[in-house]
């Protein structure tokens, strides 16, 4: 069988405490069981820092250094975004780190400007999808969840990845577009959402990994701290593919990065 186990992290993040979160994520790792890939929010280490100076991770980041050190020791994948000063700018940088230690990354490409995210960050330019244990997989974060061109499946992965401070506020907003990318992209889709309080805003989780039809495969519940690991089954999303083939009929178009 050709399948990978992604654990989701769902934590309460401790505001501007990197330490204190690797200690918390280390938990849920323990928590969650042997994976292939364990995912953690978006910023888990920091909180969503839209005001980054002080805050942000300079690089090398400890808490990057510390996820490979993770992933080499347990012979997995690590994923999460991380708030980092990168070459005189700040970045929503999604860390995908292999079991040798070695690393891609994805700079956020749509930052959050209704929470002033676009007044300090820097952002990417480029799709990234990284091929890891028989699969390909998008990574993505938060606010990429609303725009659907930009995660559009060109049959180049099966499946993305979704860190997220996504509130309460729009919490069915994130359940809703979670399903929706999986079921235009016939896709997996893992979403890993933070719980609990910052600042600004309250979180309630709502983890979830969705099959290509739309299904919940597994799901973290509401506002806890939590470790719920499944299987993404990609002999059975071939089969579903070549069953109901929705995206050769996909229309042809070309990304372009404007400015």
């Amino acid at each position: 069988m050709n399948r990978i186990r992604v654990a989701m992290l769902q934590t309460d993040i401790v505001w501007a405490d990197p330490e204190r979160n690797r200690e918390k994520a280390l938990g849920l790792i323990g928590q969650a069981g042997t994976a292939d890939l364990y995912v953690l929010p978006e910023m888990f280490s920091t909180g969503f820092c839209t005001s980054p100076d002080g805050i942000a991770e300079e690089s090398p980041s400890e808490t990057l250094e510390w996820m490979k050190a993770i992933a080499r020791e347990k012979d997995c994948a690590m994923a999460g975004s991380i708030a980092m000063h990168v070459g005189g700018a700040f970045r929503n940088r999604f860390c995908f780190v292999f079991p040798d230690g070695n690393a891609y990354f994805y700079d956020k490409r749509h930052l959050f400007s209704y929470g002033d995210e676009h007044r300090e960050f820097t952002a990417g330019d480029r799709r990234v999808i990284v091929e890891y244990r028989g699969g390909r997989i998008l990574l993505q974060i938060c606010y990429d969840l609303r725009f659907p061109v930009w995660a559009r499946n060109r049959e180049d992965y099966d499946m993305a990845v979704y860190v997220a401070n996504w509130p309460v506020t729009r919490v069915e907003a994130w359940n809703t577009l979670l399903r929706a990318r999986a079921i235009e992209n016939q896709c997996y889709v893992c979403g890993v959402n933070r719980a609990g309080r910052d600042p600004y805003n309250s979180y309630s989780g709502q983890s979830a990994l969705i099959g290509p039809n739309g299904n919940t495969v597994a799901s973290c519940g509401d506002g806890v701290d939590v470790a719920v690991a499944a299987d993404v089954d990609l002999d059975l999303l071939n089969r579903f593919r070549g069953t109901f083939p929705v995206l050769k009929d996909a229309d042809d178009f070309e990304l372009k990065t404007i400015g």
